[in-house]
């Protein structure tokens, strides 16, 4: 991260690092912010190439680009999330791999009712599909035969259009009940495993007391293969702010 930085022109502070790291990539990474809000599919932004190197390395090094597999071989609960039409369809293959190997107690799939863009509508797979949580269908379908819930979580913030990830999380917890003794394994991309932890970790392990496991499916494994750009320098610095803003969350909750 500190080389990061300094490849953007900053020095790390001393004190209050994650305040310091959200409004520096907010002036630096905030490829969405200044674009109106798009998805995340939509970012385009091309950087010189120090600072794309810089990107990917620093990607590397946090645990960007990373699919590794799950610690344990026992999880009560496997957690598959939603997001772009693609993403849904190689998460949920990714989780019913894991689940045909492990021990596993119960499958979810969170999203929300985004409506799916026209690129993403025209990925094989989710034809016919209208919203994220018709894709994560479409994928649980292929993947499991059908015989996993996919629910789909209300917006919490005032004026929100969709669900977030933490809404998910929250929409799910209150209607499964954790308990302390139970371990999570969240399913999802390797780019958000991060900041998706730090949510997973800030709305169930610290409220429930469960145990938390987030892994990335494997991009080379999957059916449904990644588009150009998808793990691009531009989408991995959206992402470590993400992780920033994440973390910042999680770090107020325990304080």
């Amino acid at each position: 991260m500190r080389d990061l930085v300094s490849a953007f022109g900053g020095e790390l502070p001393g004190e209050d690092l994650l305040a310091w790291l959200d409004a520096f990539s907010d002036a630096h990474w905030n490829f969405r912010g200044r674009l109106g809000g798009v998805e995340r599919d939509r970012i385009r932004v091309d950087l010189p190439p120090h600072l794309a190197a810089a990107a990917l390395d620093a990607a590397a090094g946090l645990g960007l680009t990373d699919s590794a597999e799950p610690p344990h071989d026992e999880y009560a609960h496997v957690l598959v999330l939603g997001g772009l039409a693609r993403a849904c369809l190689q998460r949920t293959e990714h989780a019913a791999r894991l689940a045909a190997t492990r021990r596993i107690g119960s499958v979810a799939a969170l999203g929300s009712l985004r409506p799916l863009g026209p690129e993403e509508r025209a990925v094989p797979g989710v034809e016919g599909c209208a919203t994220e949580a018709d894709a994560l269908a479409a994928g649980v379908r292929a993947a499991f035969g059908g015989d996993v819930p996919v629910l789909v979580a209300p917006p919490r913030a005032p004026g929100a259009g969709r669900a977030n990830t933490a809404d998910t999380y929250e929409h799910w917890a209150a209607l499964a009940r954790p308990r302390a003794d139970q371990r999570i394994l969240v399913v999802t991309s390797p780019l958000y495993v991060p900041f998706q932890h730090c949510d997973a970790i800030r709305i169930l392990g610290l409220r429930y007391r469960c145990g938390i496991d987030t892994v990335g499916f494997d991009p080379l494994r999957a059916s449904t293969p990644q588009p150009p750009g998808a793990a691009g320098p531009d989408r991995c610095l959206q992402e470590i702010r993400s992780a920033i803003r994440a973390a910042r969350a999680l770090l107020a909750a325990v304080a």
